[in-house]
């Protein structure tokens, strides 16, 4: 995602940066971005490396292994590319990245990879609110927002555009779809397909996440089409695998039917179920 960056920017490793304060500890392997802020009582060890552009607020701690890309704002507390918190950590050589244009906020961790993925990714245009974790691993798309407390444990997966509201907290080894929201205090312990609403305890579809597609653009035909879609998974009371035959010869192959149907059958642990109220009968979708 960021590769390049060590070779773009070691021509131009210049700590007399603008905006850099005396008072911020920058070893000097350090590799900085022109126009970069770095606030003071900042930490920044070696074998980083810091785009352009960025802000760096006070009482930040990076820590080796750490690829940030351009136009990135850090807040006070924020911790990137602590060792995992994984017994299996051997010490190996390993990253945290984050993508261009993205915010992490007040008191976020964010860990370094394993040898299993070699690094934990974070996107572009990200907005990681205050008190996030993000555990070894991980591999975020672009324009995630996760709200504030979101717990992510090692090798969760989210993809594009996926919103996740405040106190969340995402089991390890589990898949977000792009397009979906997770509503409030949800623990998610199976895969969330693409453009869903997830809540309730167990987390549960909710329906299609129809507001939020809206905003970025997809037609009324194809949220339409995704909702079509998701009654034949979570509504017709059919099984998962009968549900995605009928969809593959019975509805309109387009590429969100693609999508969503590829994402179910890589999903050997399962993904989230319907709502079942008191009676055992499935509950209707709701949409926006």
């Amino acid at each position: 995602m960021i590769q390049g960056y060590t070779d773009n920017f070691l021509m131009d490793n210049t700590k007399s940066a603008q905006g850099i304060s005396p008072l911020a500890h920058i070893h000097p392997h350090a590799v900085i971005g022109r126009n970069t802020a770095i606030l003071p009582f900042t930490y920044i060890e070696a074998d980083v490396v810091i785009g352009n552009n960025c802000w760096i607020g006070p009482n930040v701690t990076i820590l080796e292994g750490a690829r940030i890309g351009d136009n990135c704002r850090i807040f006070p507390g924020a911790v990137i590319s602590a060792i995992p918190q994984d017994l299996k950590f051997a010490g190996e050589k390993t990253t945290a990245e984050i993508g261009h244009n993205t915010t992490i906020r007040e008191c976020v961790t964010i860990n370094r990879g394993t040898q299993y993925a070699g690094k934990t990714v974070v996107g572009n245009n990200c907005l990681l609110m205050a008190y996030v974790h993000i555990a070894h691993d991980c591999l975020l798309g672009n324009n995630v927002i996760l709200a504030n407390c979101v717990n992510l444990a090692g090798h969760v997966i989210i993809d594009d555009f996926a919103i996740l509201e405040g106190f969340v907290g995402v089991q390890q080894f589990v898949r977000i779809g792009s397009h979906s929201f997770i509503a409030a205090n949800s623990f998610v312990r199976k895969n969330v397909p693409p453009y869903v609403k997830a809540a309730r305890e167990p987390l549960s579809y909710a329906g299609v996440n129809s507001v939020g597609l809206t905003r970025r653009g997809f037609s009324s035909q194809t949220i339409s089409h995704i909702q079509d879609v998701y009654r034949y998974i979570f509504v017709m009371g059919f099984t998962v695998s009968k549900a995605l035959d009928l969809i593959e010869n019975e509805i309109k192959q387009t590429p969100e039917t693609e999508l969503i149907t590829a994402f179910i059958r890589n999903s050997p642990k399962g993904i989230l179920k319907s709502f079942k109220n008191v009676s055992g009968s499935e509950e209707a979708e709701h949409e926006d």
